[in-house]
């Protein structure tokens, strides 16, 4: 696939702190990409970075082939920006919004009508083209922000935080929105909502005090995921003595009279033992449940590491 976009040691020095350091950013056509972090992570300004309207101190982007800094012009064009605050202007209508920000994007006569009828349709505004933006929900609001920015049918599209305030009907709309433009633009969706990232993501970037801390597909994040824990219920539970003999269990937590979490090696997983000596010993096995990390157990996992990191050097 085509890379659209393209950042290479993008870092940013404010006085004696270095707020990014070294990230590398690659998006291919077709790709979202999940850009996540904490509050002061360096997401803001990495974007602000990404989108030109803040230059880096060290580091190089390429938007479909076209150097930011050296081309900003031809760059820029081939770039949509939604920010976390949409910069919609209230007082005027959809269409005459949508109307401007062609405008300022070079388009003219029949093209400039005929993208703007493409992105009403595409975003779902064609009830609401001659209202007010000001007079719209925050969810048409959203859908008008993301009109302008791929109005122009721009390579690349950046997102930061889409979903921002919005109830959960306007939630899932938008999303099935952005997993529609993604078929025709690189998207970039910064994001703090970790079920968002697995619903719409293929590629995730976490960055933790500016600095990366995972970089690869949302598969492999997944595959940090930790299958070590089964939670059993019993009528009959044996003993903790008789369920440590189970191959692979670590540890035992009793949680109940009738329940227990078994810890296990994750290359040694007991469930069939546990199946088999449950029917011999009659014990009435009433559920049985694999246990596994979440996403925001991963992702604290990964910020706490850097942050114990930064700690000792």
């Amino acid at each position: 696939m085509t890379i659209l976009l393209e950042a290479r040691n993008l870092s940013r020095q404010y006085g004696a702190t270095m707020a990014v350091q070294q990230i590398d950013i690659t998006v291919k056509r077709g790709e979202i990409l999940g850009f996540l972090g904490p509050n002061g992570a360096g997401k803001s300004t990495t974007m602000n970075m990404l989108s030109g309207n803040l230059a880096p101190s060290y580091g190089e982007i390429r938007i479909n082939g076209f150097d930011l800094f050296s081309d900003p012009e031809s760059a820029k064009a081939q770039l949509g920006y939604l920010p976390e605050s949409p910069p919609l202007y209230r007082e005027l209508t959809v269409s005459e919004y949508l109307h401007h920000c062609a405008r300022l994007n070079g388009l003219r006569g029949k093209s400039l009508k005929t993208a703007v009828d493409l992105v009403v349709e595409r975003c779902g505004l064609g009830d609401v083209s001659r209202r007010l933006i000001g007079q719209l929900s925050k969810g048409y609001q959203q859908r008008t922000g993301i009109a302008q920015a791929i109005v122009h049918r721009p390579a690349v599209v950046i997102l930061d935080e889409p979903t921002s305030a919005l109830d959960p009907v306007q939630i899932r709309q938008i999303r099935e929105l952005i997993r529609e433009i993604a078929n025709e633009h690189s998207v970039i969706l910064s994001t703090h909502i970790l079920p968002e990232v697995d619903m719409l993501c293929d590629q995730v970037q976490i960055i933790s005090k500016g600095k990366v801390v995972f970089a690869d597909s949302l598969e492999a994040l997944h595959q940090k995921r930790r299958n070590n824990s089964l939670n059993v219920t019993m009528l009959n539970l044996p003993p903790a003595e008789v369920l440590a003999t189970l191959p692979g269990v670590t540890a035992i937590e009793q949680l109940s009279a009738q329940q227990v979490r078994l810890h296990y090696l994750a290359e040694n997983a007991p469930t069939q033992q546990l199946l088999a000596a449950a029917v011999n010993g009659q014990w009435q096995l009433q559920e049985l449940i694999h246990e596994q990390d979440s996403l925001e157990d991963i992702f604290m996992e990964l910020i706490n590491s850097e942050t114990q990191r930064r700690g000792k050097d």
